[in-house]
């Protein structure tokens, strides 16, 4: 049995910035549905404390709105890194998989990003017509993801993506 943990991102109160937690609530339906140990986080952005969220874990996905991914949303495997965010409390999946590596001196899990295309960042506004349509083709990739839960799968699949 595979142990993913799906970490995502965003403010439900700036648009597309809602696109992350939006992509959880849409999601959560399926985890019942999966032969596999899959755990949802949310938050308003990634903290040296979701490190702990990759402890005993085969594989992360952290997933995010974006302006500068290509329409409808990219797929990317995410590399441990020690950048100018691994000490703040904005940080990027790189650091946070990086935090986890040395906190708990052990390798983090293989970590993945789905960044879905977002198109508008105004407080107060919903999430665009164009960020649903994203957001829809991004679950239904997650969907075939969940197919396959495993490093090679996902990694040919970084290839593969519309």
């Amino acid at each position: 049995m595979t142990r993913l943990v799906v970490l995502a991102w965003g403010n439900p109160s700036r648009g597309d910035d809602a696109l992350g937690p939006e992509f959880l609530r849409c999601v959560e339906r399926l985890v019942p549905a999966v032969p596999h140990e899959v755990e949802l986080v949310t938050d308003f952005q990634l903290q040296p404390e979701h490190a702990t969220d990759l402890v005993g874990r085969d594989l992360a996905l952290f997933v995010d709105a974006s302006v500068v991914v290509p329409v409808p949303f990219g797929f990317d495997a995410v590399v441990p890194a020690r950048d100018p965010t691994f000490t703040s409390h904005a940080m990027s999946p790189g650091a946070v998989l990086a935090a986890c590596a040395e906190a708990f001196a052990q390798p983090p899990p293989p970590g993945f990003l789905l960044a879905i295309r977002g198109e508008r960042f105004v407080l107060g506004d919903p999430i665009s017509a164009a960020g649903r349509r994203n957001l829809r083709d991004a679950v239904e990739f997650y969907r075939q993801l969940l197919s396959d839960i495993s490093m090679q799968a996902w990694r040919a699949a970084t290839r593969n993506k519309p």
